[in-house]
């Protein structure tokens, strides 16, 4: 090869070493890959590349800085990543520690409880212990039907007595115990289908009864069905209104309305006393007072319900041997005396409270029989 430089082509004239203006610094811009570059020039230029988490200012100086860049790093551990830098941009970063951390030290171990809190035992099979007689009897297999006792039995006789001796005085001296009766009725019943408080249903109710009363004095005993019959109805219809106006589901919105019209009716029927004769309270209203107290007795239950049925018969014989009615207080007091153990044993029916036996046990047998006084009591008078 001869040693004379080359001559011609397209290169010709050209100096690398030749003074070339400063190249401009533009975001993007590389002065390397220009030409003319004059490495002589104390050219800086600083700024941060891409990797700005692993790369350090980059700086160019003299003549092979150039061709063959030479980058300073302060971090040399991280040389590494540097030789793979799409692996050092996804690898994650270590988080330094706090300092406040590292004078704490390790934090506590967590205890269940602490010392001075309380102490739970652990967990049982046997559920809660607190459980009802009629609960407790269920599931030892036993009928969880649970009679009212004496103490309602005693209320009831009261209140049948009360009836008894105020019918033959006036019927507004009648009205006072009756409508003692119908408030604890459309309570009790409520609270024996499990509906506690039903504010609207049991004040519904017993305006029903209180409309029955008023139209019985205003018509007389006389035109006592329609008297009876005609609030009937209508509370039957508001009862329906009343459940139709309810944001409840389907199923409790029927639930309701059985429950209301069940109420509204026996509150209303119970106005038969009223309309019923005067002798005939007196005789019914006896019986179930008796019938009653003898069901309360500590004797099996069927020697309890005949003693009971035995009782009314043959307190309706007495009482009406006083009234007039003689043997036919039998038939008359032993029929209310049936439809009291009916009422008794609804009161009874199925996890019964204590304020369920002080009112529904109370009321149901005399309710339950004041249709059965007012039929009779005309028939047979």
């Amino acid at each position: 090869m001869s040693d004379q430089p080359y001559q011609g082509g397209p290169y010709e004239g050209y100096d690398p070493y030749q003074q070339q203006p400063a190249p401009q610094n533009w975001p993007g811009h590389d002065p390397y890959a220009q030409p003319g570059y004059d490495p002589q020039a104390t050219q800086q230029w600083q700024g941060r590349t891409w990797e700005t988490q692993t790369h350090a200012p980059v700086q160019a100086q003299g003549a092979e800085t150039a061709y063959l860049p030479q980058h300073q790093y302060q971090q040399p551990p991280q040389a590494q990543q540097y030789a793979e830098p799409q692996q050092a941009q996804y690898a994650p970063q270590p988080q330094p520690e706090p300092a406040m951390a590292r004078a704490q030290g390790p934090a506590p171990a967590q205890t269940p409880e602490s010392e001075s809190g309380p102490a739970y035992g652990p967990a049982t099979l046997g559920g809660n212990a607190r459980i009802t007689d009629a609960q407790r009897a269920r599931l030892e297999g036993r009928s969880p039907i649970i009679d009212p006792g004496m103490q309602p039995a005693l209320l009831t006789a009261l209140l049948g007595l009360l009836l008894a001796a105020t019918a033959p005085v006036a019927s507004y001296a009648l009205v006072v115990p009756l409508v003692l009766l119908q408030a604890v009725t459309a309570a009790g019943w409520f609270r024996l289908n499990g509906m506690w408080p039903a504010r609207q249903g049991i004040a519904l109710a017993f305006a029903g009864g209180l409309t029955a009363d008023v139209a019985v004095l205003a018509a007389g005993r006389d035109h006592a069905p329609v008297a009876i019959l005609g609030p009937l109805g209508v509370w039957v219809l508001l009862s329906l209104v009343l459940q139709l106006r309810s944001h409840a589901s389907p199923d409790e919105r029927m639930y309701g309305l059985m429950a209301t019209v069940a109420s509204a009716a026996l509150t209303v029927l119970a106005t038969g006393y009223l309309a019923a004769d005067t002798h005939a309270v007196s005789v019914g209203a006896a019986a179930v007072a008796v019938a009653v107290l003898a069901r309360a007795l500590p004797l099996p239950t069927p020697a309890s319900v005949v003693v009971a049925v035995l009782a009314a018969a043959g307190a309706g014989i007495a009482v009406g041997g006083m009234t007039g009615l003689g043997a036919k207080g039998a038939l008359l007091g032993g029929a209310a005396g049936v439809c009291a153990l009916i009422g008794h044993r609804v009161a009874a029916y199925d996890y019964p409270s204590r304020f369920v036996h002080f009112t529904a046990g109370v009321a149901l047998p005399l309710s339950a029989a004041a249709p059965v006084v007012w039929v009779l009591g005309r028939t047979l008078g």
